[in-house]
């Protein structure tokens, strides 16, 4: 679907795919670049989505992998929260193939700018709901586990500031830094996009030269991203966060 004989296209796409994977590791929602990219060169919705979902998965890797030194410690939760995302992300991707895109398409807006606002009343909203049972702080970790899975469904079906939903998610029902929670986040992310690149392998309309152009750069862009998350203080990371689910959120209202 790329047409080879335009230049500008394929370094376009390169460039929102080094953009796109180093902001999905300090915020989330820089699939939101490749996706409009893809548009803006010719592709129908459908196939940009698709593409856009299968090539932002070594974008994702290269954010665990910048982030490993966060992991450790969080192994329960990983994995209660992995096996969750690989369920809802797999109802996700299916419902995607089966079902028309308007009704779930209309809400994603507004689950992205309610994800953005509760990361940034976070703090507040923690304080008042204090922790569980009053005893020490630990992860709500039923509520923990639903939103996850509801936020895997969302993943598979659409992909779009994923990040932000997850961020926001774990900041509000489980205890840690945030700086951590990233770390996880980007676990969760690669397991939503791996259920997404086998779903959608066998059943989508993937764009397979896009994605051989987009890989690497999200690829570079999550490593770089990823160092630079560690680097930014908390305060700064969480409003990272916000603002830019918010313009995520208001553009997809608008698009």
């Amino acid at each position: 679907m790329i047409d080879t004989s335009r230049p500008w296209a394929l370094v376009f796409l390169l460039v929102a795919g080094l953009f796109a994977g180093a902001i999905n590791a300090i915020a989330g929602g820089g699939s939101l670049l490749v996706f409009p990219a893809l548009l803006a060169v010719g592709f129908p919705p459908l196939a940009a989505n698709v593409t856009n979902s299968v090539a932002q998965w070594p974008g994702y890797v290269g954010l665990v992998i910048g982030a490993r030194k966060d992991l450790p410690g969080q192994g329960r939760r990983i994995l209660l929260t992995s096996i969750v995302a690989v369920l809802g992300s797999g109802i996700g991707s299916v419902l995607l193939l089966i079902l028309p895109g308007q009704v779930f398409d209309a809400i994603v807006p507004i689950l992205v700018i309610l994800a953005s606002l509760t990361m940034a009343v976070g703090p507040w909203i923690k304080r008042k709901i204090g922790t569980p049972g009053g005893g020490e702080a630990r992860d709500r970790t039923p509520l923990l586990l639903t939103a996850v899975f509801l936020a895997a469904i969302y993943g598979g079906y659409f992909g779009g500031a994923l990040g932000v939903i997850l961020i926001s998610t774990l900041s509000l029902f489980a205890h840690d830094s945030l700086r951590r929670l990233n770390a996880l986040k980007g676990v969760l992310s690669l397991t939503v996009a791996s259920v997404t690149v086998v779903v959608f392998a066998i059943g989508a309309p993937v764009d397979w030269l896009a994605v051989a152009l987009l890989a690497p750069t999200t690829l570079v862009g999550g490593l770089l991203g990823a160092k630079i998350a560690q680097r930014m203080p908390e305060k700064a990371l969480r409003w990272a966060v916000v603002v830019l689910g918010l313009a995520v959120g208001i553009y997809l209202f608008f698009e």
